[in-house]
């Protein structure tokens, strides 16, 4: 078994990895978001309240990781990624995001 859920999936390690990566961060922007309303949000966010909609109900391929950058880094959140050198037999994409 894999340790990316994605690569379980059956998604190549490349395409896991980003997807976690993605999972991840909208993970951590969704647990920031459940502090405000919508109508905050949509404030915060400077999006529409069907993009929020979107947003908490995890359409997560209605976003880029762009958006999601912007979307945590609005809510407070600071926003890195860590990469390195992967150990024999590990699957790709460690995704680490700083608080």
């Amino acid at each position: 078994m894999a340790r990316n859920v994605f690569e379980d999936l059956g998604f190549s390690p490349e395409k896991a990895a980003a997807l976690k990566l993605k999972a991840d961060l909208h993970s951590k922007i969704v647990k920031v978001a459940s502090r405000h309303s919508q109508r905050e949000l949509q404030n915060i966010l400077q999006t529409s309240q069907p993009r929020i909609s979107d947003l908490l109900r995890g359409k997560m391929s209605k976003f880029s990781l762009e958006m999601l950058v912007f979307y945590a880094e609005r809510l407070g959140l600071e926003t890195s990624i860590k990469t390195h050198a992967r150990t024999r037999g590990a699957s790709a994409g460690v995704a680490n995001f700083a608080l």
